[in-house]
Protein backbone atom coordinates (compact mmCIF):
# COMPACT_ATOMS: atom_id res chain seq x y z
CA UNK A 1 0.00 0.00 0.00
CA UNK A 2 1.53 3.27 -0.58
CA UNK A 3 1.76 5.76 2.12
CA UNK A 4 0.96 9.53 2.10
CA UNK A 5 3.52 12.41 2.77
CA UNK A 6 3.32 11.60 6.76
CA UNK A 7 3.89 8.03 6.47
CA UNK A 8 0.51 6.92 6.59
CA UNK A 9 -1.66 4.63 4.35
CA UNK A 10 -3.24 6.80 1.25
CA UNK A 11 -6.57 6.32 1.24
CA UNK A 12 -8.57 5.74 -1.97
CA UNK A 13 -12.11 6.65 -2.58
CA UNK A 14 -14.41 3.97 -1.49
CA UNK A 15 -14.80 1.57 -3.91
CA UNK A 16 -12.93 3.33 -5.97
CA UNK A 17 -15.76 5.95 -6.92
CA UNK A 18 -15.28 9.82 -7.04
CA UNK A 19 -15.16 11.69 -3.73
CA UNK A 20 -17.35 14.91 -3.52
CA UNK A 21 -14.72 17.56 -2.77
CA UNK A 22 -17.01 19.80 -4.01
CA UNK A 23 -20.75 19.33 -4.61
CA UNK A 24 -20.34 19.53 -8.53
CA UNK A 25 -23.52 19.98 -11.00
CA UNK A 26 -22.74 16.54 -12.18
CA UNK A 27 -22.84 15.18 -8.30
CA UNK A 28 -26.30 17.42 -7.95
CA UNK A 29 -27.87 15.59 -11.01
CA UNK A 30 -27.01 12.10 -10.01
CA UNK A 31 -28.62 12.71 -6.59
CA UNK A 32 -31.36 14.55 -8.15
CA UNK A 33 -32.27 11.48 -10.51
CA UNK A 34 -32.48 9.21 -7.74
CA UNK A 35 -34.46 10.87 -5.70
CA UNK A 36 -36.90 12.17 -8.11
CA UNK A 37 -36.99 9.77 -10.66
CA UNK A 38 -35.56 6.66 -9.31
CA UNK A 39 -37.77 7.28 -6.01
CA UNK A 40 -34.53 6.38 -3.80
CA UNK A 41 -34.54 7.19 -0.22
CA UNK A 42 -32.47 10.23 0.69
CA UNK A 43 -30.53 7.10 2.82
CA UNK A 44 -29.90 5.02 0.00
CA UNK A 45 -28.78 7.88 -2.39
CA UNK A 46 -25.96 9.07 0.71
CA UNK A 47 -24.70 4.72 0.57
CA UNK A 48 -25.04 4.95 -3.65
CA UNK A 49 -22.87 7.84 -3.37
CA UNK A 50 -20.33 7.13 -0.58
CA UNK A 51 -21.44 10.77 0.93
CA UNK A 52 -22.95 11.52 3.91
CA UNK A 53 -27.44 11.90 4.18
CA UNK A 54 -26.73 15.66 5.37
CA UNK A 55 -24.58 16.59 2.00
CA UNK A 56 -27.68 14.33 0.12
CA UNK A 57 -30.23 17.02 1.76
CA UNK A 58 -28.30 19.49 1.02
CA UNK A 59 -26.92 18.56 -2.80
CA UNK A 60 -31.14 17.95 -3.67
CA UNK A 61 -31.72 21.75 -1.97
CA UNK A 62 -29.33 23.11 -4.21
CA UNK A 63 -30.50 21.05 -7.63
CA UNK A 64 -33.89 22.80 -6.68
CA UNK A 65 -32.25 26.73 -5.75
CA UNK A 66 -30.75 26.53 -8.87
CA UNK A 67 -33.48 25.56 -11.41
CA UNK A 68 -31.69 22.32 -11.94
CA UNK A 69 -34.85 20.63 -10.76
CA UNK A 70 -38.40 21.86 -11.45
CA UNK A 71 -40.94 19.13 -12.51
CA UNK A 72 -38.74 16.91 -14.73
CA UNK A 73 -34.56 17.02 -15.72
CA UNK A 74 -34.26 18.32 -19.23
CA UNK A 75 -34.53 15.44 -22.22
CA UNK A 76 -30.66 15.04 -22.88
CA UNK A 77 -29.33 15.19 -19.04
CA UNK A 78 -32.16 12.57 -18.62
CA UNK A 79 -31.12 10.60 -21.13
CA UNK A 80 -27.22 10.41 -20.34
CA UNK A 81 -28.45 9.96 -16.79
CA UNK A 82 -30.48 7.18 -17.56
CA UNK A 83 -27.34 5.43 -19.39
CA UNK A 84 -25.26 5.95 -16.84
CA UNK A 85 -27.69 4.62 -14.19
CA UNK A 86 -28.58 1.34 -16.56
CA UNK A 87 -24.92 0.34 -16.80
CA UNK A 88 -24.21 0.80 -12.94
CA UNK A 89 -27.02 -1.50 -12.10
CA UNK A 90 -26.33 -3.96 -15.27
CA UNK A 91 -22.71 -4.54 -14.39
CA UNK A 92 -22.77 -3.34 -10.71
CA UNK A 93 -20.25 -0.50 -11.06
CA UNK A 94 -19.84 2.48 -8.72
CA UNK A 95 -19.29 4.85 -11.09
CA UNK A 96 -20.31 4.95 -14.95
CA UNK A 97 -19.93 8.82 -16.47
CA UNK A 98 -21.43 8.76 -20.39
CA UNK A 99 -19.91 11.99 -22.46
CA UNK A 100 -22.17 13.63 -24.97
CA UNK A 101 -21.64 13.47 -28.82
CA UNK A 102 -22.48 15.93 -31.39
CA UNK A 103 -24.13 13.18 -33.72
CA UNK A 104 -24.03 9.56 -34.02
CA UNK A 105 -21.14 9.50 -36.00
CA UNK A 106 -18.83 11.66 -34.17
CA UNK A 107 -15.39 10.78 -32.90
CA UNK A 108 -15.75 9.92 -28.82
CA UNK A 109 -11.78 10.26 -28.16
CA UNK A 110 -11.96 13.58 -27.52
CA UNK A 111 -15.09 13.42 -25.24
CA UNK A 112 -14.20 10.42 -23.44
CA UNK A 113 -10.33 11.15 -22.68
CA UNK A 114 -11.51 15.04 -21.51
CA UNK A 115 -13.96 13.30 -19.03
CA UNK A 116 -11.23 10.50 -17.76
CA UNK A 117 -9.20 13.31 -17.55
CA UNK A 118 -11.55 15.03 -14.59
CA UNK A 119 -11.92 11.93 -13.30
CA UNK A 120 -8.04 11.20 -12.59
CA UNK A 121 -7.70 14.71 -11.44
CA UNK A 122 -10.87 13.93 -8.73
CA UNK A 123 -9.29 10.71 -8.22
CA UNK A 124 -5.47 11.40 -6.57
CA UNK A 125 -4.74 11.58 -3.05
CA UNK A 126 -1.46 11.88 -1.66
CA UNK A 127 0.86 9.30 -1.73
CA UNK A 128 -1.09 7.40 -4.33
CA UNK A 129 0.02 4.52 -6.58
CA UNK A 130 -1.54 5.03 -10.33
CA UNK A 131 -0.69 2.34 -12.77
CA UNK A 132 -1.34 3.49 -16.32
CA UNK A 133 -2.37 2.09 -19.81
CA UNK A 134 -2.09 4.06 -23.49
CA UNK A 135 -3.82 5.21 -26.14
CA UNK A 136 -5.51 7.90 -27.99
CA UNK A 137 -8.00 8.41 -25.34
CA UNK A 138 -5.39 8.19 -22.42
CA UNK A 139 -3.35 11.22 -24.50
CA UNK A 140 -6.97 13.27 -24.98
CA UNK A 141 -6.99 12.82 -21.14
CA UNK A 142 -4.07 15.23 -20.48
CA UNK A 143 -5.17 18.09 -21.50
CA UNK A 144 -8.23 17.79 -18.88
CA UNK A 145 -5.96 17.16 -16.11
CA UNK A 146 -5.57 19.59 -13.27
CA UNK A 147 -1.88 19.97 -13.24
CA UNK A 148 -0.10 20.42 -9.68
CA UNK A 149 1.66 18.67 -7.54
CA UNK A 150 0.01 15.38 -5.83
CA UNK A 151 2.89 14.66 -2.70
CA UNK A 152 4.02 11.24 -3.06
CA UNK A 153 2.21 10.15 -5.91
CA UNK A 154 3.72 7.76 -8.19
CA UNK A 155 3.11 6.63 -11.84
CA UNK A 156 3.03 3.83 -12.84
CA UNK A 157 3.09 2.33 -16.38
CA UNK A 158 1.47 -0.87 -16.94
CA UNK A 159 2.87 -1.90 -19.94
CA UNK A 160 6.35 -1.78 -21.88
CA UNK A 161 7.55 0.75 -24.48
CA UNK A 162 6.82 0.54 -27.94
CA UNK A 163 8.97 2.23 -30.35
CA UNK A 164 7.54 2.49 -33.65
CA UNK A 165 4.06 4.20 -31.97
CA UNK A 166 5.87 7.28 -30.48
CA UNK A 167 3.02 9.54 -30.23
CA UNK A 168 0.77 6.78 -28.44
CA UNK A 169 4.00 5.16 -26.54
CA UNK A 170 2.77 3.80 -22.93
CA UNK A 171 6.20 5.06 -21.61
CA UNK A 172 5.73 8.63 -23.27
CA UNK A 173 2.18 8.78 -21.63
CA UNK A 174 3.21 7.90 -18.16
CA UNK A 175 5.97 10.37 -18.41
CA UNK A 176 3.64 12.88 -19.54
CA UNK A 177 1.39 12.64 -16.47
CA UNK A 178 4.16 12.08 -14.16
CA UNK A 179 5.62 15.34 -15.29
CA UNK A 180 1.92 17.34 -15.15
CA UNK A 181 1.45 16.44 -11.57
CA UNK A 182 5.34 16.08 -10.02
CA UNK A 183 5.09 12.52 -9.56
CA UNK A 184 7.75 9.86 -9.72
CA UNK A 185 7.38 7.74 -12.64
CA UNK A 186 8.07 4.19 -12.85
CA UNK A 187 8.92 2.75 -16.55
CA UNK A 188 9.14 -0.89 -17.95
CA UNK A 189 12.21 -0.91 -19.53
CA UNK A 190 11.24 -3.64 -21.98
CA UNK A 191 9.39 -4.12 -25.27
CA UNK A 192 5.56 -4.73 -24.71
CA UNK A 193 6.11 -7.93 -26.72
CA UNK A 194 8.85 -9.96 -26.18
CA UNK A 195 9.77 -12.82 -28.87
CA UNK A 196 9.31 -15.96 -25.92
CA UNK A 197 8.02 -16.49 -22.65
CA UNK A 198 11.66 -17.49 -21.69
CA UNK A 199 12.80 -14.03 -22.47
CA UNK A 200 9.80 -12.21 -20.56
CA UNK A 201 10.96 -15.06 -17.47
CA UNK A 202 14.33 -13.76 -18.15
CA UNK A 203 13.69 -10.51 -18.09
CA UNK A 204 11.26 -10.30 -14.96
CA UNK A 205 13.64 -12.66 -13.02
CA UNK A 206 17.48 -12.10 -13.86
CA UNK A 207 17.42 -8.21 -15.50
CA UNK A 208 15.79 -5.83 -12.55
CA UNK A 209 12.17 -5.84 -13.49
CA UNK A 210 10.55 -8.02 -11.26
CA UNK A 211 10.82 -4.71 -9.03
CA UNK A 212 8.02 -2.97 -11.55
CA UNK A 213 5.93 -6.22 -11.65
CA UNK A 214 6.26 -6.04 -7.45
CA UNK A 215 4.89 -2.54 -7.78
CA UNK A 216 2.49 -3.12 -9.81
CA UNK A 217 0.67 -5.44 -7.13
CA UNK A 218 0.20 -2.74 -4.98
CA UNK A 219 -1.49 0.06 -6.67
CA UNK A 220 -3.99 1.90 -5.81
CA UNK A 221 -5.86 2.66 -8.91
CA UNK A 222 -5.54 2.00 -12.43
CA UNK A 223 -6.57 3.66 -15.39
CA UNK A 224 -6.45 2.41 -19.12
CA UNK A 225 -8.12 1.84 -21.93
CA UNK A 226 -8.91 -0.69 -24.20
CA UNK A 227 -8.27 -2.13 -27.99
CA UNK A 228 -9.88 -3.11 -30.38
CA UNK A 229 -9.48 -6.18 -32.31
CA UNK A 230 -10.22 -4.16 -36.06
CA UNK A 231 -7.28 -3.53 -38.53
CA UNK A 232 -7.03 0.29 -37.62
CA UNK A 233 -5.93 -0.94 -34.22
CA UNK A 234 -2.71 1.47 -33.60
CA UNK A 235 -1.06 -2.02 -32.77
CA UNK A 236 -1.98 -3.22 -36.18
CA UNK A 237 -1.30 -0.76 -38.11
CA UNK A 238 2.03 0.31 -37.26
CA UNK A 239 3.27 -3.70 -37.83
CA UNK A 240 3.52 -4.77 -34.01
CA UNK A 241 1.27 -7.18 -34.82
CA UNK A 242 1.22 -8.92 -37.43
CA UNK A 243 -2.58 -9.52 -40.12
CA UNK A 244 -1.68 -13.54 -38.92
CA UNK A 245 -1.20 -12.93 -35.76
CA UNK A 246 -4.94 -10.23 -35.61
CA UNK A 247 -6.26 -13.48 -37.31
CA UNK A 248 -5.28 -16.14 -35.10
CA UNK A 249 -6.28 -14.52 -32.02
CA UNK A 250 -9.68 -13.76 -33.90
CA UNK A 251 -10.22 -17.23 -34.14
CA UNK A 252 -9.39 -18.04 -30.35
CA UNK A 253 -11.82 -15.57 -29.68
CA UNK A 254 -10.36 -12.39 -29.02
CA UNK A 255 -12.44 -9.54 -29.10
CA UNK A 256 -10.06 -6.89 -27.60
CA UNK A 257 -6.70 -6.19 -25.48
CA UNK A 258 -6.53 -4.81 -22.17
CA UNK A 259 -2.20 -3.70 -21.87
CA UNK A 260 -2.10 -6.55 -24.76
CA UNK A 261 -3.58 -9.20 -23.04
CA UNK A 262 -6.38 -10.39 -25.22
CA UNK A 263 -9.63 -12.04 -24.05
CA UNK A 264 -12.92 -13.29 -25.59
CA UNK A 265 -16.85 -11.21 -24.86
CA UNK A 266 -17.08 -13.66 -21.28
CA UNK A 267 -14.02 -11.68 -19.80
CA UNK A 268 -11.70 -14.51 -20.06
CA UNK A 269 -7.67 -13.96 -20.80
CA UNK A 270 -7.19 -16.09 -24.00
CA UNK A 271 -4.82 -19.16 -24.01
CA UNK A 272 -2.75 -18.09 -26.83
CA UNK A 273 1.00 -17.77 -27.32
CA UNK A 274 1.05 -13.44 -27.39
CA UNK A 275 -0.34 -13.66 -24.12
CA UNK A 276 2.69 -15.40 -22.49
CA UNK A 277 5.01 -13.01 -24.42
CA UNK A 278 3.45 -9.50 -23.10
CA UNK A 279 5.77 -7.16 -20.03
CA UNK A 280 2.51 -6.14 -18.86
CA UNK A 281 1.13 -5.51 -15.15
CA UNK A 282 -1.09 -8.80 -15.11
CA UNK A 283 -5.10 -9.02 -14.99
CA UNK A 284 -5.23 -10.12 -11.59
CA UNK A 285 -2.48 -7.01 -10.23
CA UNK A 286 -5.24 -5.24 -12.27
CA UNK A 287 -8.21 -6.38 -10.84
CA UNK A 288 -6.88 -5.98 -6.83
CA UNK A 289 -6.11 -2.13 -7.10
CA UNK A 290 -9.11 -0.94 -4.85
CA UNK A 291 -10.02 1.69 -7.96
CA UNK A 292 -10.08 0.70 -11.61
CA UNK A 293 -10.94 3.43 -14.24
CA UNK A 294 -11.31 2.26 -18.06
CA UNK A 295 -12.28 4.45 -20.44
CA UNK A 296 -13.01 3.89 -24.15
CA UNK A 297 -15.60 3.88 -26.60
CA UNK A 298 -16.39 3.87 -30.16
CA UNK A 299 -18.23 1.90 -32.76
CA UNK A 300 -15.71 -0.92 -33.00
CA UNK A 301 -15.14 -1.12 -29.11
CA UNK A 302 -18.52 -2.56 -27.87
CA UNK A 303 -17.44 -6.17 -27.90
CA UNK A 304 -14.28 -5.44 -26.69
CA UNK A 305 -15.82 -3.45 -24.08
CA UNK A 306 -18.07 -6.06 -22.74
CA UNK A 307 -15.29 -7.86 -22.29
CA UNK A 308 -13.32 -5.76 -20.47
CA UNK A 309 -15.65 -5.30 -17.88
CA UNK A 310 -16.64 -8.61 -17.20
CA UNK A 311 -12.66 -9.06 -17.25
CA UNK A 312 -11.35 -5.83 -15.00
CA UNK A 313 -14.72 -5.50 -13.44
CA UNK A 314 -14.11 -1.26 -13.25
CA UNK A 315 -15.31 0.68 -10.31
CA UNK A 316 -15.49 3.65 -12.62
CA UNK A 317 -16.54 3.58 -16.49
CA UNK A 318 -16.16 6.23 -19.11
CA UNK A 319 -17.79 6.31 -22.43
CA UNK A 320 -19.82 7.82 -24.61
CA UNK A 321 -23.51 8.04 -25.24
CA UNK A 322 -23.66 6.17 -28.71
CA UNK A 323 -21.43 3.16 -27.08
CA UNK A 324 -23.16 3.53 -23.69
CA UNK A 325 -26.49 2.39 -25.50
CA UNK A 326 -24.96 -0.38 -27.81
CA UNK A 327 -23.49 -1.86 -24.77
CA UNK A 328 -27.04 -2.09 -22.85
CA UNK A 329 -28.25 -3.44 -26.07
CA UNK A 330 -25.10 -6.49 -26.49
CA UNK A 331 -24.94 -7.27 -22.81
CA UNK A 332 -28.90 -7.63 -22.68
CA UNK A 333 -31.19 -8.01 -19.28
CA UNK A 334 -29.16 -8.98 -15.94
CA UNK A 335 -29.23 -12.71 -15.47
CA UNK A 336 -31.84 -13.92 -13.25
CA UNK A 337 -30.72 -14.71 -9.47
CA UNK A 338 -33.87 -15.35 -7.84
CA UNK A 339 -33.72 -18.97 -6.19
Amino acid sequence: MAKDSRGGPATPPPDGTLQPGRRSQRLRLRAAWMYHVEEMTQTAIAEALGIGRVTVVRLLSDAQALGEVRVSLSRDIAELTALERGLERRFGIGEVVVAPLSGPDADPTLPIGAAAGRTLSDLLRPGMRVGVGWGKTMIAALGAIDERVVPGLSVVSMLGGIAKVLQYNPADFAWQLSRLLGADCFLIPAPAVVDSPDTKRALVERCGLGEIFDLGRELDAVVMSVGSMGPDNISYRFGYFSEEERRSLLDAGAVGDLLYQFFDVDGALLDHPINARVMAVPVDSIRSAPARVIASGGPGKVRALLGAIRLARPTVLITDEVTATALLELAGPAPDTAT
